[in-house]
């Protein structure tokens, strides 16, 4: 039976390197998990111990197929409540992250699948991130970070990179949510930031939002 704290650490290794793509250092894990780098050794070394990483030592670690499985099967439980958290139980975006990471430890494969069908399969959580299905598939979109954004251009709102409730009530204060409809007006070169038109006001915004807003060019 894997543990709580083990799948945590299968989740966050899986972030860190691109979607179990690349190799991650213990020093990395140890930041995102804030934790002594020791304790991720003796973390590493169970994983390994069951299957789920590889770890080599000056190199870092990976996910075997099985942890990159595990992986999936809670990042899909994750969006799946936080799906259900705003469209049924009239959460808000910031309040949904961190009830939906102690709700993706649940191990039980029919409560998710019914779920998702509950929910008519959504593809997307309410911050833009997609959810894959049970086979683990994602439905990816193209998408591009509004600091990248053309002026003159006209772009929808699709996803956030920044989660936390601070910068997500920002987004609410200032009317920007998924499907808001933005026009880039003009950049500032001395400072980096954006001039926005959205569909009933205009705003400035600084580099750090343009960094972390991911719109979709319509």
């Amino acid at each position: 039976m894997i543990t709580l704290t083990e799948e945590n650490y299968i989740k966050a290794i899986y972030h860190l390197s691109s979607n179990g793509e690349k190799t991650v250092n213990t020093n990395a894990i140890a930041s995102a998990m804030q934790t002594k780098a020791s304790s991720v050794t003796d973390m590493i070394k169970k994983l390994s111990e069951k299957n789920y990483a590889d770890y080599k030592k000056y190199q870092g670690v990976t996910l075997t197929d099985d942890g990159r499985r595990v992986a999936v099967n809670i990042i899909r439980k994750h969006r799946l409540w936080e799906v259900f958290l705003v469209e049924k139980l009239n959460f808000s975006w910031d309040e949904v992250h961190e009830v939906a990471e102690h709700l993706e430890h649940i191990k039980s494969d029919k409560l998710i699948n019914e779920l998702d069908a509950f929910l008519e399969f959504p593809t997307h959580d309410p911050h833009g991130d997609p959810i894959p299905d049970k086979e683990g598939n994602f439905k990816h979109i193209e998408k591009i970070v509004l600091a990248k954004a053309e002026v003159g251009s006209t772009y929808k709102c699709v996803g956030v990179d920044d989660t936390s409730s601070k910068f997500l009530k920002y987004l609410d204060s200032n009317h920007i949510a998924l499907g808001t409809i933005i026009t880039v007006k003009h950049k500032e070169p001395y400072d980096n930031s954006i001039k926005l038109t959205l569909e009933n006001s205009e705003i400035v915004v600084s580099q750090s939002v343009a960094k972390n807003l991911y719109l979709k060019k319509i």
